[in-house]
């Protein structure tokens, strides 16, 4: 039950109308007409821009569109008052009635109360944290984690058919650096002494996978040269690093449905074959590019190198994929995955990427448009720096890394819940300040306390009211009287709630989960409210001597605590039952 979207039904009549009857010209195109809140809710319950959309094409004035459209309006049962302000905006005040039914429907659809068929099962890869596989994720992954696990669950919830995918940067030289460090463990299991020089790893989590290499070898690779040992190494490191990275992303409730390796594309013909589809194109060329801007000319050595033509598909340079020596650049691995995946059959494309990715975007971009011939978009989402805080100073811990916080870190000092609320408590593309103290405070200005409270308040009021002999099920509250909901104070509620299948669709629509987060404290204020007001005014109370009466304001309640467990449940948290 979208009220947004059955308002602007009735805006579309009222139009449609006013054409059959010569008031507006025929052929207007309506896709631009809009109802929303209004910006001021003193104004009214619902606004919209019909008029101004609609003069210049009309070419009429705005006031006379909505005076006219306005009184269309007040002709249907739904609409208590139809007010044009200023030049032509329109402002509607609902009847009661439709706001108490949205706590019925929100009661009635339960947990797929707003979901949505917008995405009409459009196939979607939400690619994520895709972290090299040389260590425990850190805070800045974790970050990406929750932004684009929210993210698959929220497309989810509006329609899209989502496959979860990870990455596995396996392809690079790095893994080479892990094969060593594990190996310098590997001698360590067997008591020699050893130092790390040339950037390998240092941390401890690469301990126990020195222990299990001896356990599985034995001594065979004691005092060899890597011709010997580096090739198998290399596997069995990266193999242990990502069942440790999965068990972090399992600690943090992540659970992927793709694990794609980057060392499958290489030897295998995928990279050359996406190449060539890009070349039969003509998008491939020998040439020689620009020097960097703030180079020198006398640092600057030119090299003939194969390049995509990605100027074609809005990038600011050509980009080169193979090296003067015949090695794949980075890029070439990048657009033969990309290759994949657009044969894969997906209709969009979605990354999510630290903020050190920011000059990938445009070459992704332009790869997957002409890989795809413009037919599969690809949003790229970049997440910004996490910075943590204990008792006011910037906080720097590290157990097991080396250099560095991991996520089982957080997780271990705040759970799982709260890692994933706060991460979504700003923009993905706004910094984030982390407090360890704040995170667990029980206060308004904690967001996860104060929406968490308000689900187990609810949950509070069901059991006092069972335990009074009240009913107070959602198949008998979904029976209640509810033009008993007669309150200013509770229909404020019902039109938040009413707000939710509007939300969910927009946030869906713009790839921002963290619009639900912002939502359910929203809500969960009104909830928290509405039981304050009840402290002065006995008849707001959930619980009253009435039956009837409590049962229609216990499911006003629970109408709100079917939405937040809605909305926890894209962000991948559990609601609360009780605080403690």
């Amino acid at each position: 039950m979208n009220l947004f979207t059955e308002m602007r039904a009735l805006v579309i009549d009222a139009l449609e109308a006013m054409q059959a009857e010569g008031v507006l010209p025929d052929g207007l195109d309506f896709k631009n007409v809009a109802v929303e809140p209004p910006r001021d809710p003193l104004h009214g319950d619902m606004a919209t821009n019909a008029a101004m959309v609609l003069a210049k094409p009309a070419k009429m004035k705005p006031r006379d569109i909505a005076d006219t459209l306005a009184g269309k309006l007040a002709e249907d049962a739904r609409v208590e008052v139809a007010e044009v302000a200023g030049p032509g905006f329109l402002n509607m005040r609902l009847s009661a009635t439709l706001w108490q039914g949205v706590v019925k429907a929100a009661l009635e659809g339960g947990k797929d109360f707003g979901r949505s068929d917008m995405g009409a099962g459009k196939k979607v890869n939400v690619e994520y944290v895709s972290a090299n596989p040389t260590g425990p994720l850190h805070v800045g992954h974790t970050r990406g984690a929750v932004f684009g696990d929210a993210l698959a669950s929220l497309l989810d919830f509006v329609g899209y058919d989502v496959t979860r995918e990870y990455y596995i940067n396996d392809g690079g030289g790095q893994v080479d650096v892990l094969a060593r460090s594990v190996y310098l463990r590997y001698l360590e299991a067997h008591g020699q002494d050893v130092a790390f020089e040339d950037g390998t790893y240092p941390g401890d989590y690469l301990v126990p996978v020195g222990e299990a290499l001896k356990d599985k070898v034995g001594d065979a690779y004691v005092g060899k040269g890597e011709d010997v040992w580096l090739a198998d190494v290399r596997l069995f490191a990266t193999d242990a690093m990502m069942d440790l990275i999965r068990a972090d992303l399992k600690a943090l409730g992540v659970e992927m449905d793709v694990f794609f390796s980057e060392k499958s594309l290489y030897g295998t013909g995928r990279i050359e074959g996406a190449l060539e589809s890009l070349e039969s194109k003509g998008l491939i060329y020998e040439g020689v590019l620009e020097p960097p801007k703030g180079k020198k000319p006398e640092d600057w050595e030119p090299r003939e190198q194969t390049l995509f033509r990605s100027t074609d598909h809005g990038d600011d340079v050509d980009r080169p994929v193979k090296k003067s020596d015949g090695s794949w650049t980075y890029f070439a691995p990048d657009i033969a995955y990309h290759y994949d995946k657009v044969s894969r059959g997906f209709d969009e494309l979605i990354d999510v990427f630290g903020a050190d990715h920011g000059g990938y975007v445009k070459r992704m971009k332009a790869a997957v448009s002409a890989l795809s011939d413009g037919k599969v978009s690809l949003d790229i989402k970049l997440t910004q720096l996490v910075k943590l805080f204990k008792n006011g100073e910037p906080f720097k811990m590290s157990k097991r890394a080396g250099t560095f916080v991991t996520l089982r870190d957080v997780v271990d000092q705040v759970g799982a819940d709260v890692t994933r609320f706060v991460m979504l408590t700003r923009k993905n593309d706004a910094p984030l300040d982390f407090d360890f103290d704040k995170v667990l405070e029980q206060s308004k200005d904690n967001p996860v306390f104060y929406v968490q409270y308000a689900h187990a308040r609810v949950c509070s009021v069901i059991r006092k009211a069972e335990e009074a002999g009240i009913a107070a099920g959602d198949e008998v509250l979904s029976a209640a009287d509810f033009a008993l909901l007669d309150h200013e104070a509770e229909i404020t509620v019902a039109k938040k709630i009413a707000e939710w299948p509007r939300l969910v669709e927009i946030a869906g629509r713009t790839n921002e989960p963290h619009r639900v987060a912002f939502y359910l404290y929203e809500l969960a204020s009104e909830l928290h409210g509405l039981w304050n007001k009840g402290n002065d005014d006995n008849s707001l109370r959930f619980i009253q001597d009435n039956v009837a009466t409590s049962q229609a304001k216990i499911a006003l309640a629970r109408s709100v605590a079917v939405v937040i467990s809605a909305g926890l449940g894209i962000l991948g948290v559990t609601p609360a039952q009780e605080m403690r």
